[in-house]
């Protein structure tokens, strides 16, 4: 009895150290989003804009990554644009602000 508890014990301990280190990686590999931060920081956004690029944030990159705006033109972002409001669950006034943040930045 007392060898199935430190038996369990061993591998509690184990798993937990393992976890640890996981929270670690993530954290290294959410730092190379650094540099898109300081690049939207060289050019100041209005309240609107960084209220748009929050969102744009926040409902774009709960899904998929995130692309930088240079990375399409604006005709290639609308289809885009209209087919994740959908998915997202955005209305017309979050999608027009996140349209208006993505034309800004191009």
């Amino acid at each position: 009895m007392k060898s199935k508890i430190l038996i369990l014990a061993a591998v509690v301990l184990l798993v937990v150290s393992c976890g640890t280190q996981k929270s670690a990686a993530v954290a290294t590999t959410q730092t190379p989003a650094a540099p898109v931060t300081e690049t939207a920081k060289a050019a100041p956004l209005t309240p609107e804009l960084a209220e748009a690029k929050n969102l744009y944030e926040n409902s774009c990159g709960r899904c998929h990554k995130l692309y930088e705006a240079k990375k399409f033109t604006q005709e290639e972002w609308k289809p885009i644009l209209t087919r994740m409001q959908k998915k997202a669950k955005l209305d017309d006034t979050q999608m027009a602000s996140i349209s208006n943040y993505i034309n800004s930045q191009l």
